[in-house]
């Protein structure tokens, strides 16, 4: 059955797609795990899309910030469409599509901290689809922190795949050495400095990354093999 679900998904655009069981999330916050969203999810289908490595190497401002906005809307497009074919091709089964990014409601306004209905990045982590750097994204060896994320709960009772290798070396400090606003250390990411230094409105008002520094000064940044 989980080879015939990760069909759906390869078929309808995914790059890469990987399960977790509801089970590898007993140790996330209460109110973030699969089953605060839907009580009866046993399982959950991660998947991603890689951001053209191009968009990198340019000034951040515009291109990048607007084909990150088109990835994650093509997300969105793929989890409601995958969504829907499990339901209907598998008997009885449930499929939630989530949001890839926004629309979420935990803020806090202080301290600028966010968090998503589901924490993507640590789904497809569990789902073994990589592990975390220092700058806290998602790496993956094929595709580097490149990997935009998003997921589909299920009732269906999948088994977890197994977890990648750690691919950020516990030596090298690059992102932390290199963030313009030092919003990046050893224990994690100061939402509140990265926020006010990255994301802006120019002056047409359209939203702009000003900073993506930590992602493409990553050695791994466009995988394992670049």
């Amino acid at each position: 059955m989980v080879e015939a679900i990760k069909t759906i998904f390869t078929q309808v655009g995914v790059d890469i797609c990987g399960v977790a069981n509801v089970e590898a999330f007993k140790n996330a916050p209460y109110g973030f795990r699969p089953s605060d969203i839907y009580a009866d999810c046993r399982s959950v289908i991660v998947f991603a899309k890689p951001l053209p490595r191009g968009c990198m190497l340019v000034n951040p401002r515009i291109v990048y910030n607007h084909y990150g906005e088109i990835v994650k809307a093509e997300l969105d497009r793929i989890a409601y469409t995958a969504a829907n074919r499990i339901e209907a091709e598998f008997s009885n089964a449930v499929a939630v599509p989530l949001p890839c990014d926004n629309p979420y409601e935990y803020w806090v306004a202080e301290t600028m901290e966010g968090r998503g209905i589901l924490s993507m990045k640590h789904a497809a982590v569990l789902a073994g689809l990589g592990t975390l750097g220092k700058n806290t994204l998602l790496m993956n060896r094929q595709f580097g922190n490149m990997l935009y994320i998003s997921a589909v709960l299920t009732n269906l009772d999948l088994p977890t795949d197994p977890p990648a290798e750690m691919l950020c070396p516990k030596s090298c400090h690059i992102c932390i050495d290199n963030c313009p606003a030092h919003a990046i250390s050893e224990s994690g990411v100061n939402q509140l400095l990265c926020r006010q230094n990255t994301y802006a409105k120019n002056g047409r008002g359209f939203s702009v990354t000003n900073c993506n520094i930590c992602r493409i000064r990553c050695p791994r940044a466009f995988g394992c093999d670049h």
